[in-house]
């Protein structure tokens, strides 16, 4: 792996510690240790049962012994030896494997830190790892998902990118820009050898194909992003029309407050639930009206923002006040700009007379379920719905890994921008050297995902979202 703006190999000495486990008392904690002093500081702190065996110096082995700071003997513990290049990091790797008491956890570290080794920051084994080449940034990434990961889609998901498939794929196309890019160059370099009509056509073939897989990549990205961070559905609608009552429900709990003066919702309420196999991040907002209140004002703002970034809207309607009166501008507006994410509540119809004709004169391409947040009227169908929008059109995570988080994807997404300005170049034969420039960038683009080409600040902010020990 070549990377650009950071250095391959790590490149400081320090042997770095921390606590793997969770902080708390529990059976076992483990404490790992790398770096180049590490096999020291070990055998500085650790008296094997079995010192044959230890001695032995294998590979992949256990030992069961007592951990020492010093000549005071701290804890009995189990201790796991990886030396590198074959380890996590790439560097030598120790694990101890200690009685779960935080006390004794510290006093081990205290151990370490006393023959030289240091407090790891939050992420470092793990960008140890992507220094030394051990993994890419992809599935350095995949390890916070999967630590994180909610339902067990979005787990799987984290293991194939974790096992490399994802990697496996951009590297794939990666290498065929690459491959268009050295014929591109050699064209320019050659210049005896005269690029007729044949080689102009040959090389916007080639521009096409690549930009074709790189789109084929591309299409499954919405669906990874939601398995990632679930569904944005943000649930909006005239003031007391059952907003809160309906998040009350999808919870099964009284998380919002219910009442019935309007503007209680003043400001956003986020929530995660389960609907099938796909996370809902759920965000009730405050009642969509004028107002002349500053509070309110400032509520209703955020509102109108929550559904611009929304996924799904849900826009709940009162049954009643439907029947009777017009679409509010407010309801217009969201119906206008945002139909194809909608999905209409008409809540309370269970004080509509059991005749009553649900034709509300709703715009055409508007779906709408009659529903009741009370009786439990409905959400069958919403549910059916919402898992509809998720995976129609889109691919199945099946044993696909899938572009999941907006780096990956806006990357990508720049990449084939690239590709599509080289490939109408290349079809109204713009000289090479020009296009060679949008091939490059495409290059450096999709470079970028697996870390490639990478610059320091990137590196840092990704692994900063570790947790200490990772």
């Amino acid at each position: 792996m070549i990377l650009s703006g950071v250095n391959l190999m790590t490149t400081d000495k320090d042997t770095i510690v921390a606590l793997a486990t969770p902080v708390g008392e529990g059976a076992i904690h483990l404490i790992r240790l790398s770096g180049y002093r590490a096999k020291e500081i070990i055998n500085l702190c650790f008296k094997p049962a079995n010192m044959r065996k230890w001695l032995d110096d294998q590979n992949y082995t256990l030992h069961l012994g007592w951990f020492y700071k010093e000549s005071k003997k701290i804890d009995q513990v189990m201790v796991s030896r990886m030396y590198g290049p074959h380890s996590f990091t790439g560097d030598d790797v120790f694990e101890i494997n200690c009685h779960g008491g935080l006390l004794t956890a510290r006093r081990i570290i205290e151990a370490c830190v006393h023959h030289g080794a240091r407090l790891a920051e939050p992420g470092e084994f793990s960008k140890r790892a992507f220094l030394n080449g051990k993994l890419d940034l992809i599935q350095a990434e995949a390890i916070v998902d999967l630590i994180s990961a909610k339902t067990e889609l979005s787990a799987d998901l984290a293991l194939l990118q974790l096992e490399g498939k994802l990697s496996d794929k951009i590297n794939d196309l990666r290498q065929d820009i690459l491959d268009i890019l050295a014929f591109i160059e050699a064209t320019i370099n050659f210049p005896e050898d005269e690029v007729d009509d044949l080689s102009q056509t040959e090389l916007y073939g080639m521009l096409l194909r690549v930009k074709d897989k790189a789109s084929e990549v591309f299409k499954g990205s919405k669906t990874g992003k939601i398995i990632r961070e679930g569904l944005a559905t943000v649930i909006a609608g005239r003031p007391n029309v059952g907003k809160s009552s309906l998040l009350n429900a999808l919870l099964k709990e009284e998380r919002a407050i219910v009442t019935d003066i309007p503007g209680t919702t003043r400001d956003e309420i986020h929530e995660y639930v389960k609907i099938g196999e796909v996370l809902l991040h759920l965000i009730d907002t405050a009642g969509i009206r004028q107002s002349e209140d500053p509070v309110e004002m400032i509520g209703i703002e955020r509102a109108w923002k929550a559904l611009n970034m929304a996924d799904v809207i849900l826009l709940v309607l009162d049954a009643e006040e439907l029947s009777s009166k017009h679409l509010s501008t407010e309801e217009k507006n969201i119906l206008d700009e945002h139909s194809a994410k909608t999905i209409v509540l008409i809540n309370k119809i269970d004080l509509l007379p059991s005749a009553e004709n649900f034709n509300y004169s709703l715009p055409s391409d508007v779906y709408a379920i009659p529903f009741s947040v009370k009786e439990k009227i409905g959400f069958k169908e919403l549910e059916k719905e919402i898992l509809r929008r998720v995976w129609e059109g889109d691919i199945a995570i099946s044993d696909q890994a899938l572009l999941s988080n907006m780096r990956q994807i806006e990357a990508l997404e720049a990449c084939i921008h690239s590709l599509e300005k080289a490939i109408e170049a290349a079809y109204v034969h713009v000289p090479f050297d020009l296009i060679s420039i949008d091939v490059r960038n495409a290059l450096e683009e999709i470079s970028v995902i697996t870390g490639h080409n990478v610059q320091e600040d990137l590196v840092e902010n990704i692994f900063s979202r570790f947790c200490i020990g990772k």
